[in-house]
């Protein structure tokens, strides 16, 4: 369980002090997919932008509760915060092009991830850092509800465009939790 939990940590800093780092950060990312996303499905798919706005608000609010959890703390964000967003924004714009199922096969592949991450870090720092797992646990039903909207928009055979794009995406998710673990 401990596989991306095993953070490099700076002076006086927790593993909770890392995790929220690293989520807020995560969260600035998913913010500028949803941007770069729903700026394009203005004209490529405007029935997606009610759904995006929405995920957009729950993005937005998972940014501050975390940022006001690092503020509280005395922490600073994560240094890899500005390329999460523009590595976020790329995304955004890239599936945004390619159109719907893009999007959703996105948002699914992102969330499953996230998901997983976030109950091994309620798992992890049940006990020792309580204040972390109450904000974590603050934005588990929202991202459950972006994974089961994507999902259903996703039902049937995926083409292989679409398989491709969950491979990268969890992949790449999974490196940038990671790597701010670690750096």
């Amino acid at each position: 369980m401990a596989s991306t939990l095993g953070a490099r940590l700076n002076a006086g800093e927790t593993v909770g002090d890392r995790v929220l780092k690293v989520n807020h950060t995560g969260e600035h990312g998913a913010i500028n997919i949803y941007l770069w996303q729903r700026a394009i499905a203005r004209w490529r798919a405007p029935s997606l932008v009610p759904e995006l706005d929405e995920f957009l608000t729950h993005e937005r609010r998972h940014r501050a509760l975390f940022a006001a959890e690092l503020r509280r703390r005395g922490r600073a964000r994560c240094r890899s915060y500005h390329l999460c967003g523009l590595g976020g924004a790329f995304l955004g714009v890239v599936t945004g092009l390619m159109g719907p199922r893009a999007i959703h096969a996105t948002t699914e592949a992102i969330e499953r991830v996230v998901l997983r991450h976030l109950e091994e870090q309620v798992a992890v720092l049940g006990q020792s850092d309580p204040e972390a797992v109450n904000v974590i646990s603050q934005i588990i039903a929202d991202e459950q509800e972006h994974h089961d909207t994507a999902a259903g928009h996703l039902l049937g055979r995926r083409n292989w465009i679409e398989r491709a794009i969950h491979q990268v995406v969890a992949a790449s998710t999974e490196t940038v939790i990671w790597l701010g673990m670690k750096l």
